[in-house]
């Protein structure tokens, strides 16, 4: 690497990371290529931490109204399968959320997995809608009212999945216990522009750079897809890149410093 870039990551080796953000084919039939290509991607930019879509290892199962708990246990057991696989993204930490039955509820868990730690689960989605194309509140229960912060590596990360990022006191909240990344695995369709506007503002008032990964359309598919996965950055909630079709994956390196001096600059200091 160039000498300028080894000094610095020397000197501030514990405030730099690069972050990769992507939108993949919710089409199990062609997953493993799209998989291939995002490790190659990954160990090609040395990614420090990727960020999958919400439940990314299974056929999205909300799309219909029809509740066949057969079909939540396959989907658990694909997911199974393909967190076996992690390793395969590593030296990457890999942050999405996964179908589960716990204590006899199907729930949505987000996870984090690192080469060191493995699996830990960390949150489970709270709010849930329940519409066409979407119905998860009749599909899974809602989880319990906790937001926890998870510790990886150098990195404090909260999580709001998809839905969730509608409720922005949480980020208010994050803010409060000094994360660094917001994430936000999603399955969302085509109002693009108004999830990156919920993306900037949830930056802004969690002062941490806020991260979305999402499925991905192409034309002719059933299910139009909304992509564009995000990087935006905590201090004036400016989009420092998104995903498209054409480039499903995005990496970028970030200062995690911009995001500990947020937290001390407006509106984060002003008291509740």
């Amino acid at each position: 690497r160039p000498i300028f870039y080894r000094l610095r990551t020397y000197l501030k080796k514990d405030k730099y990371m690069k972050i990769t953000v992507c939108e993949l084919r919710n089409e199990m039939d062609i997953f493993e290529d799209e998989w291939q290509k995002l490790a190659n991607h990954i160990k090609s930019e040395d990614s420090d931490l990727v960020l999958l879509p919400e439940m990314p290892f299974c056929s999205w199962v909300a799309h219909t109204n029809l509740i066949d708990v057969d079909v939540w246990r396959a989907s658990i057991e694909q997911h199974d399968r393909w967190i076996s696989r992690l390793s395969e993204l590593t030296p990457a930490v890999v942050v999405s959320s996964r179908p589960v039955i716990k204590g006899g509820k199907r729930l949505n868990e987000a996870f984090v997995w690192d080469e060191i730690a493995g699996y830990r689960a960390v949150h489970h989605k709270y709010y849930l809608p329940d519409e066409e194309g979407w119905w998860e509140a009749s599909w899974y229960e809602r989880g319990k009212k906790d937001f926890t912060v998870i510790q990886t590596g150098r990195v404090r990360i909260g999580f709001l999945i998809c839905t969730e990022l509608w409720f922005n006191f949480h980020a208010r909240e994050y803010a409060k216990q000094d994360i660094e990344l917001l994430v936000c695995p999603r399955a969302t369709g085509a109002s693009v522009d108004k999830w990156i506007a919920g993306g900037r503002t949830a930056a802004v008032v969690s002062g941490a750079y806020c991260l979305s990964s999402n499925f991905s359309y192409r034309d002719g598919d059933a299910f139009k897809w909304g992509g564009n996965g995000w990087i935006i950055e905590p201090e004036g909630g400016t989009v420092l890149g998104t995903t498209s079709s054409e480039k499903p994956f995005l990496t970028l390196e970030i200062d995690l410093s911009i995001a500990d001096t947020a937290k001390h600059t407006y509106p984060r200091y002003v008291h509740d």
